[in-house]
């Protein structure tokens, strides 16, 4: 049986390259992830697609990270609940439950432009500058055939809590800031829908925390209010 210990002491003493041959025999045998196997090739290519992409579908690859992120650095990290699975095309990304009850998670990134955090005032004159801002509206739309109306916004009630992906503006897959869905803005011409730019605070206030827990607390108090401008 090999010593374990004196091989990693031993990798510890090889070059970069010597330890990336050793990482292309090993990735021989042991695949990354199953996704591998699902799209029959390796994470190498599709990592490769990834950094191919245009810009439209990278925007779409860093909120599939957000949503994994907050799986991983939030979901699994919470004692007593549990991720419910959900149906198809919900207007929420996470139903999470605990002995309360259920509550709906919407999981958006924090909107970048020119390749840097967006500030609020750039997103609408009526918003701070002192803010970041998040786009919440559905990535695609369409035409309810009943009413007529466009189908990208979301509406009030649609969602409990909204978890902001920080990423732009801390390097962090792990940051996020929470609110209460329906202390959103509402759109000035339909109040029943939520405005397509939110303002979201860069520290934690008293309308925006970094503790997903806390934000329970706020829904659960059924506290009514609209975060500030």
């Amino acid at each position: 049986m090999p010593d374990v210990e004196n091989i990693k002491r031993l990798l510890d003493s090889l070059t970069d390259d010597q330890c990336r041959e050793i990482l292309r025999r090993l990735r021989a045998r042991i695949p990354i992830h199953p996704i591998e196997a699902k799209l029959n090739t390796q994470a190498e290519v599709i990592l490769e697609a990834i950094d191919r992409a245009s810009d439209l579908t990278l925007r779409g690859v860093r909120g599939i990270i957000a949503e994994a992120a907050f799986a991983v650095g939030v979901v699994s990290e919470l004692e007593g609940w549990r991720e419910v699975p959900l149906g198809s095309d919900m207007p929420y990304d996470f139903l999470l439950e605990d002995s309360v009850g259920r509550l709906r998670v919407q999981v958006k990134m924090q909107r970048c432009v020119s390749g840097r955090p967006m500030k609020a005032n750039e997103a609408s004159r009526l918003l701070s500058a002192d803010m970041f801002v998040v786009e919440t509206q559905r990535t695609r739309g369409g035409v309810d055939r009943l009413t007529g109306e466009d189908t990208r916004p979301y509406r009030f009630g649609e969602f409990d809590i909204i978890a902001v992906s920080m990423h732009p503006s801390t390097n962090d897959w792990n940051s996020f800031m929470y609110t209460v869905g329906d202390w959103l803005l509402p759109r000035p011409d339909k109040p029943a829908q939520l405005m397509k730019f939110q303002p979201v605070a860069p520290e934690p206030n008293e309308d925006w925390t970094s503790d997903f827990l806390t934000c329970v607390d706020w829904f659960r108090s059924g506290m009514k209010k609209h975060i500030k401008a």
